[in-house]
């Protein structure tokens, strides 16, 4: 098995982060829906949410923190407690 050069290891990285971020993001778009009324289902953001704590816990804890897993994860706990509460709850 040939090996990957590191500056490889470090761009898949980087473009492995950009992509959470952008999964999180996307949520955007439920949130207003959820809030118009039209609410979607909260078990897949809940479970986000869950996730991304326990991964942002894991970077945090590390002795070397993992930062690129802790800012990867961060928007995920915000943006899927959002997506939860506002399926969940009535605003309005």
């Amino acid at each position: 098995m040939q090996r990957i050069s590191s500056e490889k290891v470090e761009r898949i990285g980087t473009i492995a982060s950009a992509m959470s971020v952008l999964m999180y993001v996307s949520y955007i778009p439920q949130i207003i829906s959820n809030l118009s009324g039209s609410k979607g289902n909260p078990i897949q953001p809940l479970v986000a949410f869950i996730n991304c704590t326990i991964w942002t816990a894991y970077g945090l804890l590390k002795k070397e923190k993992d930062w690129p897993i802790v800012w990867a994860n961060i928007p995920g706990i915000f943006l899927g407690a959002a997506t939860f509460i506002t399926a969940v709850f009535n605003f309005g």
